[in-house]
């Protein structure tokens, strides 16, 4: 008969495929998807070792896979998306726009900028670093700035957006899996949001000013994208688009099949000639450029559903991985015993963040980091007499912000296939993602900020009356 998963049965287990994967990734530098299969092998021998059924094996397998099914889909659109608005010449003239507006030495900051206000306007990180992020790596690319630096102040910034923004999954995920209202939620968070921005923006203006910037390149690759693409006012149409269909509140799905719809109208306008076949080739295998600068080349030839494939492999390699453990009560039986002895605020919020990071490493997914300790932690949350907000930051801070810094996670793993950056050479510089934690566990343990809840007053208000 097949037992409860204990304390420290799960800790071993969970110790052990951590220890295989960050070896595989880190020390050997081997891509995560045939670690994380090989770990997906033998917690299948132990669940059968534990007289675990193939039926339930299977089916925890499947719910993993479940909770990503959209966010799979939305890559593969993001895919054909992108070798589309190079084909349009968007994502060059984003860059010609960018190499007249912004400033060598003030590069790198002004990108973590623009990709803050993009994100929260868009409501999607993953959206943001596909587009703007590329075009402004790009930029950064003909500076010969450092690429994993760029990288980082992208993604920072379009996580800083992310969970900014009313429009956000994760963000309206956060808010009701702690039963907080979401402006208040969004309101509350500024209090490690803000500080954690400020800090990332001083390391990126230092850091974006210790080296030499070369701009020399710039009107080269100026020129080369204006004599190869329709560089054009027109071109920002999509992104505007973009936005409308944000704040009109349009889903995911729509609004890219939307963008896609014009973006092909686009690409016939300026080429009534364009063919069918070459459209589906587009889609399919992406862009790819043929300038007579390699670098120019290398940068510009990406995108297509193909290109999205070894991220939907991770993906579902890694989900399968996180439902099995969460099948078997692996998760849970590590989480539970915790809440019980977590009886001051600080130890509470610091537990609940390590616990989303842990989620993070081992199921790769930012959803479930939200979720398992938003459950496992309320009741907690509760008997201290911590507010929901405290809750749902604290979930926002230690989960989703989290997954972009994992080289087998979704975030991470779209952002560096994206991007054509390593996860662990831009996490040193992903200064946000970095910090977000840091600035909540601060605030948990000084109080600065830290809601409690409206049942939590009336005994203070009696012993000052009294």
């Amino acid at each position: 008969m097949k037992k409860k998963v204990s304390f420290s049965e799960s800790l071993i287990i969970l110790a052990l495929l951590l220890v295989i994967l960050g070896v595989a990734v880190i020390k050997f530098s081997l891509s995560p998807e045939v670690p994380v299969l090989f770990t997906v092998l033998l917690l299948t021998f132990w669940a059968k070792a534990r007289q675990f059924s193939w039926q339930e094996i299977q089916d925890g397998i499947k719910e993993g896979i479940g909770v990503a099914i959209i966010p799979i889909f939305i890559f593969i659109l993001i895919g054909a998306l992108i070798g589309l608005w190079i084909q349009a010449g968007i994502i060059p003239s984003i860059m010609v726009l960018g190499f007249h507006l912004i400033n060598g030495s003030f590069f790198v900051p002004s990108v973590f900028i623009v990709c803050a206000i993009v994100g929260t306007a868009i409501g999607s990180g993953f959206t943001t670093i596909s587009t703007v992020g590329i075009a402004l790596f790009g930029i950064g690319a003909s500076m010969n700035a450092n690429p994993a630096l760029v990288a980082g102040a992208i993604i920072s910034g379009a996580v800083f957006g992310d969970k900014m923004s009313p429009l956000s999954d994760s963000t309206n995920l956060s808010s009701a899996i702690a039963e907080s209202e979401l402006f208040a939620h969004i309101k509350n968070m500024m209090w490690s949001t803000i500080p954690a921005f400020v800090v990332s923006f001083i390391l990126f203006w230092i850091l974006g000013n210790s080296g030499q910037i070369d701009s020399s390149k710039i009107q080269h690759t100026s020129q080369i994208l204006q004599s190869h693409f329709t560089i054009s006012w027109w071109a920002l149409l999509p992104i505007i688009l973009m936005l409308l269909c944000a704040w009109k509140k349009i889903p995911a799905i729509p609004t890219l099949f939307l963008n896609i719809a014009v973006t092909v109208a686009m690409i016939f306008v300026q080429n009534p000639h364009y063919s069918i076949v070459s459209l589906n080739d587009l889609i399919m295998n992406g862009f790819v450029a043929k300038t007579a600068d390699k670098s120019v080349n290398a940068l510009l030839t990406r995108g297509g559903i193909s290109s999205m494939m070894a991220t939907v492999a991770l993906i579902i390699s890694t989900l399968s991985l996180g439902g099995m453990l969460m099948k078997f009560g692996i998760v849970q039986g590590a989480m539970e015993p915790l809440v019980k002895h977590l009886k001051k605020p600080g130890r509470l919020i610091t537990v609940t963040i390590l616990s989303g990071i842990c989620i993070n490493l081992f199921v790769g997914e930012q959803y479930l980091s939200v979720i398992l300790p938003g459950r496992a932690f309320k009741s907690a949350f509760d008997k201290i007499g911590l507010s929901p907000l405290a809750l749902s930051r604290t979930l926002e801070d230690g989960g989703s912000v989290i997954n972009y810094l994992i080289p087998w996670g979704v975030a991470g793993s779209f952002a560096a296939s994206t991007l054509g950056v390593p996860v662990l050479e831009f996490l040193p510089f992903t200064f946000f993602s970095l910090l977000s934690p840091v600035f909540s566990i601060l605030s948990g343990t000084t109080g600065i900020g830290l809601q409690r809840s409206p049942k939590s007053f009336p005994k203070t208000n009696e012993a000052k009356a009294e």
